[in-house]
């Protein structure tokens, strides 16, 4: 199993952050990643700096036949294709998409850390992966989702939120 999150927080010449995302999703699609199940939206404050435009986040389960670095390289070609500029770290972006966690591989590379190395610590990772498969477990931790979103504190628990609102496309 693989897990991939998907974010944004600016428009773009594309459209909104929901259309940023849905153009990221079928993009994945046309790079022959099967995508299994998505998530809802989620919606959270910018962190560090929250006068920042809020987040959008999608959580994604799918099929990768070819290696987790061939995957990391089709995924910097989509964002920079949606119009991704590199920027200070935690500056708003049209489009961020990382791999949480590849077929439980535990990595560390220059370009690619597995799992990703703050996903336990992130609302907008472990919400849409407890939505999407519940039974996940983190690779290096051993703990489900549901316990990792126990161990946030309250305020990170409290100012995320699940729309009713889904990316549209085929799966």
């Amino acid at each position: 199993m693989i897990h991939i999150n998907i974010g944004s927080n600016l428009n773009s010449y594309f459209g909104t952050r929901f259309d940023n995302i849905t153009i990221a999703a079928n993009l994945l699609k046309e790079a022959d990643i099967k995508i299994k199940k998505i998530s809802n939206f989620y919606e959270t404050p910018s962190y560090p700096n929250q006068n920042f435009p809020k987040f959008l986040n999608v959580g994604m389960l799918i099929d990768y036949e070819e290696s987790c670095l061939k995957l990391f390289g089709e995924i910097k070609f989509i964002e920079k294709k949606l119009g991704r500029i590199k920027t200070k770290k935690n500056d708003p972006r049209i489009i961020d998409i990382d791999i949480i966690d590849f077929k439980n591989e535990i990595k560390k590379t220059k370009e690619l850390i597995l799992p990703h190395s703050k996903c336990h610590l992130r609302n907008f990772v472990l919400y849409p992966i407890f939505q999407i498969d519940p039974n996940w477990s983190h690779p290096i931790l051993k703990k489900n989702a549901q316990f990792l979103i126990n161990k946030l504190s309250q305020k990170s628990r409290i100012e995320i939120t699940r729309l009713q609102k889904n990316v549209n496309i085929l799966i």
